[in-house]
């Protein structure tokens, strides 16, 4: 008898019993970052994420980013737990934080470097240089103006977007974003939002996005999620 194809669950992620502490006196109750009974965000969706600063905004991307296990709990990714940095993770789940932390290299090289350490990389035969390009005009920069630009050479919306870019070349499953148009012009703050909603539509990317400017996330979200001290106040 063949046994029926197990059906996907329909969220990417679900967070069970999470807790996270930082500090010198862990599980003391003055150090918890994130308290977190149950959480689960649908595949393909789009989620808003605000609060105050210390709210555990960053703390939740961090963790579903495996960038580090919570203190204690379960999160699921795709049904099945994960770990940090694990190739399922690296594949799939993209982090763009406030800073850009571009590499000292150029944009082209800054956007092939996601491909590279992915094992996606293409010799350069048009197929690296089609996907740079395509990348880069989503978010609204030309290729032949800014692909040989040097870091150093791009103003600070410029970097966001090229860091933006270096995310969606890799079309991932999971794109997080932590407060991306903090300290970036109005244009730039439009273009990273415009290229977000544009991976939804293309490659059913799942979207969380932190953010304290309330008019950015205005329409953009599908669910929002207010924290306050670490845990999930209201929807």
């Amino acid at each position: 008898m063949i046994s029926p194809i197990p059906t996907p669950s329909p969220h990417i992620f679900e967070l069970q019993q999470v807790r996270h502490f930082y500090g010198t006196k862990p599980f003391a109750p003055d150090t918890m970052a994130l308290d977190i009974d149950a959480l689960s965000i649908p595949r393909e969706s789009i989620i808003g994420l605000t609060g105050p600063n210390g709210s555990g905004k960053s703390t939740l991307l961090k963790l579903l980013a495996f960038a580090f296990r919570p203190s204690t709990g379960t999160i699921l990714f795709n049904g099945k737990p994960e770990y940090p940095f694990s190739g399922n993770v690296r594949c799939n789940i993209t982090l763009l934080t406030q800073e850009p932390y571009l590499l000292k290299r150029t944009v082209f090289e800054n956007i092939n470097y996601g491909l590279k350490i992915r094992g996606r990389e293409q010799k350069l035969n048009g197929q690296a240089e089609e996907k740079i390009r395509y990348a880069l005009s989503h978010v609204g920069l030309d290729f032949e103006e800014f692909a040989h630009r040097k870091w150093n050479e791009l103003s600070g919306g410029e970097a966001q977007r090229v860091a933006m870019a270096a995310r969606l070349v890799l079309k991932p499953q999971v794109l997080l974003l932590d407060e991306p148009t903090a300290s970036v012009d109005v244009e730039s703050a439009a273009m990273i939002k415009e290229s977000a909603a544009m991976s939804r539509q293309k490659w059913g990317t799942t979207i969380v996005a932190a953010s304290h400017d309330s008019k950015w996330l205005e329409g953009f979200c599908d669910i929002h999620l207010h924290l306050i001290r670490g845990r999930v106040v209201f929807t």
